[in-house]
Formats: C-alpha cells, structure tokens, sequence
C-alpha cells in the first residue's frame, strides 16, 4: 500500500467519524428536547384535566359569564391525545389567555374564592402552572441548544443532510402580554 493510500485512507477515516460525531450530537440534543417536550406534556395534560372542574365550579357562580366560558370550553375541547407537538404548544398559548380571563372573573365573586372546592381546583392549578413554567425553561433551553446545533457551521450542513430540525421554542405571543380586562 502507497504513502498516498494511507493518507487518503486516514483522511477518509477523520472525516467519517467528524460526521459520526456530529451527526450523533444532533441526534442526542433531538432526544433532549423530545424527553423535554414529554415532561412538560404531562403537566400540560394535567392543567388540560383540571379545566374542566374549574370551568364548572366558576359557573356555578358567574353564569353570565358566557364568552369565556365558551372560549375555554371550545379549546378544551380539542382532542389533546390527537394533537403534534407544535398544535400542542400553540393551543396550550390560547388556553393560558382563557385561563386568566376565567381567573380574572373569579376575582369578583367574593363567594366563590371561599368555595372550597374552587380554593382546592385553584391550589392544584397553581402547582401544576409552577410545574409548567418550569418544564417550559427546561424545554426552551434544550430547543436553544438543538436549534443553534442545527444552524452553525460546520453542524448545520451534517444536520440539513441527516433531516434533523429545529424546533419551535414555548413562547408567549402577543395576546398573552396583554393585562386580562373583565368587564361587566
């Protein structure tokens, strides 16, 4: 075998496992993301639960309240087993803005915030949206990592080649800055 071979060989072999390496990375940060995605997915599933029970013990005492109400209950309506990830993070965005609003007419109905049953439903909601908020930073950081794997050189070519994407972080949109106003 020639000097040439060998190098050419060798050189073949660094690159091989340069793409190995980058192309494994991708794939581990993919993972991150999807067990982080999975972990905020239950606490989201458990708030998804919960509404219901809030919805219908604040009933109880604002029937008038009707638009909210319906708002809520039509998001929540959606099959949430049926939803991807994206459909997942978009409709849990809409339901936190129907979820303040329902909170925000609560806070005028004296009777209802010493309703026990509404005081238990609003303690269970508070630890799972600490949850949430929680799952959601863990979830964004390991999205920030995949993402800028995904868009720097040299990765970025090893990943567009391999399929491996970014991914869309949890954020709140324009609706959700805004200050909840109830009025009656």
């Amino acid at each position: 075998m020639s000097l040439g071979m060998i190098i050419f060989l060798a050189l073949m072999a660094i690159i091989l496992i340069w793409y190995v390496s980058i192309y494994n990375n991708g794939i581990r940060l993919r993972q991150y993301v999807r067990e982080a995605f999975s972990t905020m997915d239950v606490y989201l599933k458990k708030r998804w639960d919960l509404i219901p029970n809030l919805l219908e013990t604040v009933k109880g005492y604002a029937a008038h309240e009707k638009g909210v109400f319906e708002q809520v209950t039509e998001l929540r309506s959606t099959n949430y087993g049926g939803l991807n990830s994206a459909q997942k993070i978009d409709i849990n965005q809409k339901l936190d803005i129907g979820i303040a609003k329902l909170l925000a007419v609560a806070e005028n109905y004296p009777d209802l915030k010493a309703n026990q049953n509404f005081a238990m439903l609003m303690e269970q909601l508070a630890s799972v949206e600490n949850d949430i908020a929680n799952s959601r930073k863990y979830y964004n950081g390991t999205v920030r990592e995949l993402n800028t794997y995904t868009e720097v050189f040299p990765s970025n070519i090893i990943c567009a080649i391999s399929g491996i994407k970014s991914e869309k972080m949890f954020e709140i949109n324009e609706a959700q800055r805004e200050n909840v106003k109830v009025q009656f």
